[in-house]
C-alpha cells in the first residue's frame, strides 16, 4: 500500500500575495513557493506581510528544500525571512534564483542556502522529491509548472502561467510536455493558478502590447517619452527598449530595482539592448528630449519610488512637464488603485500626457482566463483539482470550470489557507489545519501583530489623549495634574474649555478613591482611564485612544 502525501498551504488561497504551500512526501517536506503579500489600507504602517511559518519550523529537521516556480516577489520574496530561522537548498530555473538572490544577499543570508538552478524539461530528485520542471509563459521569463511524482501519482503545479502563442522570447507553455505527462503516468491532482478563473476568453500575448507601445513612440516624436513597468517584467522592458531604439531613442533606466534588474537580464543573455542605446540617467540631459526614453519603476504608485516622486515634482533626476508623454504599462494590482490614482493626478497636473492600460492596450495580464484554463484541463484530464494562488471568488470559479470541464465534483476541494490535504489510494481529502495567519513585518521587525494594527488604526482614525498626574505615593496626594495633552482628538487652542471639564472630571475620579488605592499606581492608571474614557465619549461621541500617566513623587 503506497504511503499517503501531504499538502499544506500557508499562504495564497484567499488572498493575492504570500503564496507558500508544503509538500510531504516520506516524512519529508518541500516547500513550493515562499512569497510575501504588500499591504493594503487596513495594515497602517506594515511594509509587507508574509506566511505564518509557525508548520515550518516546528517541523524544521524534516524540510527538505524549496522550489520558487518563478521570481515574482509574491512567490520567493519571503526566503530572506525563512532563511533566517531555518536553512535549505532553493531550487529554481536561473533568473528566479538571481532575483530572489538579491534580497537574500541583502539581508546576509546567502551562507544558510544553496541556489541549484533546474532547466526547462529537466526531472530531477531531491531526497524523496522526484520533481520535473515543464517551462510556462507569465510576466516573468523562466517561469515553471512543477510535476512532483510521487507514491500517490503525479501532482502538478501549474505555476502562474498563460498561454501565449507568441511569446516575446519563443519560450511557449509546454503543452506536448504537458501531455505526455498526462498520457503517460497522469494527473492525479492539479493545482492551478486562479487569478484571471472569472474572465472568459483568452489572455493577449505579451507580444501584442509591442505594436501597442510602437505607435505611441511614433504619435509622440516630438516629446520625451517615460514609461514605467515592473521591474522584473524582462519581455516589457524589451518591447519598451526595441520601440524607442526603432524611433531613434536611447534608453536610461530610473529606479534602484530597474537598474539591476536590466543588469541582470542583459549579462544572462535575456535583454538585448545596444551598449550604444543605453546610457545613464545622469546623461540624458545631452539628448534632446525627444530623443530620449526613460524606463522607470513605480508603476504601482509606490510612496518612494521614481514614477511617484516625478509626480509630486521631488524626483532629483527629472522634472515631469508638457513635453513628457508618461506610459504607465501595467494595471493597479487590487489595493493599489488610490495610490496609481494619485501618482497620475500629479502627472497630469505638471502639464504631462499620461497614457495607461484605461485608454490604450499597454499592457495584457500574465495570467490564464477561462479559455486557456479549458484548454489546459483538456490537455491534463485530472483526476482531482485544488484552485490556488487567488481570492476567494477566483478559487470558486475556477473550481466550477474544473467541474464542467470533466473532473467529479467530490474530487474537487476548495481550499483556504490553514488547509491540510491528504492523498491516498481511497481518495483525496482534508485532514487537518496548519497556522496560516498574517506576519506583519514593519521595518526589520517581524510578527508586528493584530494588536499594534489596531492600535494604530485608532491613533489614525480618533487619536489619543493622554492625562497625566504625579502622585505622592506616601500620603495619596495629587501633587500635580491631571494634564490633559490630545493628538488627533480635538483642536487644544479651540477646545480648552472642554479639556478644563475633561481635567476636572478625572480629577474628581482620582480624589474620590480610596486612600489606601492611591499608592497604587495601576489603580491610579484604570481609575484615570475609565473616568476620561467616559467623559470623551458622553461629550464627543469619539473613541480616541486613553493613555493614563502615572508619575510617582
Amino acid at each position: 500500500m503506497a504511503d499517503p502525501v501531504r499538502i499544506a498551504f500557508l499562504g495564497g488561497l484567499g488572498e493575492i500575495g504570500r503564496n507558500c504551500a508544503c509538500i510531504e512526501v516520506g516524512g519529508r517536506i518541500m516547500i513550493l513557493d515562499c512569497g510575501l503579500m504588500f499591504p493594503n489600507e487596513d495594515m497602517p504602517g506594515v511594509d509587507l506581510v508574509l506566511p505564518d511559518f509557525t508548520y515550518l519550523l516546528d517541523n524544521a529537521d524534516r524540510v527538505e528544500g524549496c522550489v520558487i516556480t518563478h521570481g515574482h516577489e509574491d512567490h520567493c520574496g519571503g526566503l530572506s525571512y525563512l532563511l533566517r530561522e531555518l536553512s535549505f537548498p532553493i531550487y529554481g530555473s536561473a533568473l528566479s534564483l538571481c532575483l530572489a538572490r538579491s534580497r537574500i544577499e541583502e539581508a546576509g543570508l546567502l551562507g544558510r542556502t544553496e541556489l541549484i538552478p533546474v532547466h526547462d524539461g529537466e526531472r530531477r530528485m531531491a531526497g524523496p522529491f522526484d520533481m520535473e520542471f515543464i517551462p510556462v509563459t507569465h510576466s516573468v521569463p523562466h517561469g515553471f509548472a512543477t510535476a512532483f511524482h510521487t507514491p500517490q501519482g503525479v501532482i502538478l503545479h501549474s505555476g502562474d502561467f498563460k498561454i501565449d502563442l507568441t511569446p516575446v522570447d519563443g519560450r511557449a507553455t509546454d503543452l506536448a510536455h504537458l501531455g505526455a505527462i498526462a498520457d503517460g503516468p497522469g494527473i492525479r491532482l492539479f493545482l492551478c493558478d486562479s487569478t484571471n478563473a472569472e474572465e472568459e476568453g483568452h489572455t493577449k500575448s505579451e507580444s501584442s502590447v509591442g505594436r501597442v507601445l510602437a505607435d505611441l513612440f511614433a504619435a509622440h516624436r516630438q516629446k520625451r517619452v517615460i514609461v514605467a513597468c515592473f521591474a522584473s517584467h524582462i519581455h516589457r522592458v524589451q518591447q519598451i527598449a526595441d520601440a524607442a531604439i526603432a524611433e531613434g531613442r536611447v534608453v536610461a533606466t530610473l529606479g534602484r530595482s530597474m537598474g539591476k534588474n536590466v543588469a541582470l537580464a542583459r549579462s544572462m543573455g535575456l535583454l538585448t539592448i545596444p551598449d550604444s542605446a543605453l546610457v545613464d540617467i545622469d546623461q540624458i540631459g545631452s539628448y534632446p528630449p525627444e530623443r530620449v526614453c526613460v524606463i522607470s519603476t513605480g508603476s504601482q504608485g509606490e510612496p518612494m519610488s521614481a514614477l511617484a516622486l516625478m509626480a509630486a515634482n521631488d524626483n532629483r533626476r527629472i522634472t515631469v512637464g508638457e513635453g513628457d508623454l508618461v506610459v504607465l504599462s501595467s494595471h493597479a494590482i487590487p489595493g493599489n488603485e488610490t495610490s496609481v490614482g494619485k501618482v497620475i493626478d500629479g502627472l497630469c497636473r505638471l502639464g504631462a500626457e499620461v497614457v495607461h492600460s484605461g485608454l490604450a492596450d499597454v499592457h495584457v495580464s500574465g495570467h490564464a482566463k477561462r479559455d486557456e484554463l479549458r484548454l489546459l484541463h483538456s490537455v491534463l484530464r485530472p483526476s482531482s483539482f485544488i484552485p490556488v494562488h487567488g481570492e476567494f471568488r477566483h478559487l470558486t470559479h475556477n473550481a466550477q470550470l474544473a467541474e464542467e470541464m470533466g473532473v467529479d465534483r467530490s474530487r474537487i476541494l476548495l481550499a483556504e489557507d490553514g488547509d491540510v490535504v491528504e492523498l491516498t489510494e481511497e481518495g483525496i481529502d482534508f485532514v487537518g489545519e496548519v497556522p496560516a495567519g498574517y506576519l506583519y513585518v514593519d521595518g526589520i521587525v517581524g510578527d508586528v501583530g493584530r494588536g499594534v494594527l489596531r492600535d494604530r488604526k485608532v491613533l489614525a482614525e480618533e487619536g489619543v489623549v493622554m492625562v497625566v498626574v504625579t502622585v505622592d505615593t506616601k500620603t495619596g496626594e495629587i501633587v500635580t495634574g491631571p494634564e490633559i495633552i490630545t493628538r488627533g482628538w480635538v483642536y487644544a487652542p479651540e477646545a480648552e474649555k472642554l479639556l478644563d471639564e475633561a481635567r476636572s472630571t478625572v480629577l474628581q475620579a482620582l480624589e474620590a478613591m480610596d486612600a489606601a488605592a492611591v499608592s497604587e499606581p495601576e489603580a491610579l492608571k484604570r481609575t484615570a482611564r475609565q473616568a476620561l474614557a467616559r467623559f470623551v465619549s458622553e461629550r464627543t461621541r469619539r473613541r480616541p485612544m486613553i493613555v493614563p500617566v502615572v508619575m510617582e513623587a
